[in-house]
């Protein structure tokens, strides 16, 4: 059974009794199960108030708030139970002493330049000749190691994502003439299908830091700032090829997506709302893809794949075993 509810209409969100409900201006009711809810997504106009936020902190609930178009707004992040001073002073410590900071940065890149040249060799062996991009980042990863300061790393990753981006031409089966990355606000199809899943994968990974003694907000790669929480960005970095640009080739790939599936505004596009719960139903189902860990010798989901990136982080912030970040083995 589903860990998240995503609501769609415009509705009124309440408490009763020991239930949340989810009640539409023509009466229709949904019950939202709260023994097996740990995210609540909202897309659109959705009203809500002080008691029904209460209780989603008192069982741990998550709600994440999505605009009209589509956009990701901010989270409701419960009340911190799970903390550490100890793990916080030395999350601070790790940021604040470049040597180590820069450790973490290059190991962020290192992984998501090998998820993302994994992903290339896949689309290669199948036909797509990218060799020659292939060759242009293993170029470009060899300089992560020479680069001294966060900033310089970062310039390095932007040149991989370039060279990434532009070999998206070749791996997808529909013309998407698609060149530059536009966030703020996405001008294209692929931008626009970038940034949801982005933002998708953005709420997944603070979920699983919530549940770990990690703060969000102290980060190493992406700088740490008021108003986002910025260490889920530098996870994201690491899973984003596996399962954020898998699932977009995907989507284009079998047509499930397509420009039909897309509004035009004068300066952007966003997802009509019948695509987007078609990509949050794949999203779901890749997130609860499994794989044989080789660590654990069992099989585990791409979702708690994030949560033992989480808890291999906090193994070196304390000092216990040096991090090595998650890498596409298969």
């Amino acid at each position: 059974m589903s860990e998240r509810y995503y609501i769609f209409k415009n509705c009124d969100l309440k408490r009763k009794d020991n239930r949340i409900v989810a009640e539409t201006a023509d009466g229709q009711k949904k019950d939202i199960k709260i023994e097996i809810t740990k995210e609540i997504y909202l897309f659109g106009e959705v009203n809500l108030n002080t008691k029904l936020l209460n209780f989603l902190g008192q069982n741990k609930i998550t709600l994440h708030v999505f605009n009209y178009y589509g956009f990701y707004n901010g989270s409701y992040y419960p009340k911190e139970t799970n903390v550490s001073g100890y793990l916080l002073v030395n999350q601070v410590k790790h940021y604040d002493e470049p040597e180590k900071r820069n450790f973490l940065a290059k190991e962020f890149i290192h992984c998501a330049s090998d998820n993302i040249y994994r992903k290339l060799r896949y689309y290669n062996n199948r036909g797509k000749n990218l060799e020659e991009t292939m060759s242009e980042i293993e170029k470009l990863k060899n300089l992560i190691e020479k680069q001294d300061n966060v900033k310089e790393i970062m310039g390095i990753e932007g040149n991989i994502r370039k060279a990434y981006y532009r070999s998206w031409n070749d791996i997808v089966n529909q013309e998407i003439d698609f060149h530059t990355r536009v966030k703020r606000p996405p001008d294209n199809m692929i931008n626009s299908l970038i940034s949801f899943i982005n933002s998708l994968m953005y709420t997944t990974v603070l979920s699983q830091i919530y549940e770990t003694q990690l703060n969000p907000t102290v980060s190493y790669l992406h700088e740490p700032s008021t108003r986002r929480f910025s260490l889920c960005l530098d996870i994201a970095e690491v899973f984003k090829p596996l399962v954020c640009d898998r699932l977009i080739f995907s989507l284009l790939n079998k047509n499930q997506i397509n420009e039909g599936s897309f509004e035009k505004e004068s300066n952007f596009t966003y997802l009509k709302e019948k695509y987007k719960q078609v990509i949050l139903r794949e999203y779901d189902a890749r997130l609860d893809k499994t794989i044989k860990h080789k660590g654990l010798g069992r099989d585990v989901s791409y979702r708690h794949l994030i949560k033992l990136e989480c808890y291999k982080l906090i193994k070196h912030l304390i000092g216990e075993q040096e991090y090595e970040g998650f890498r596409i083995w298969w």
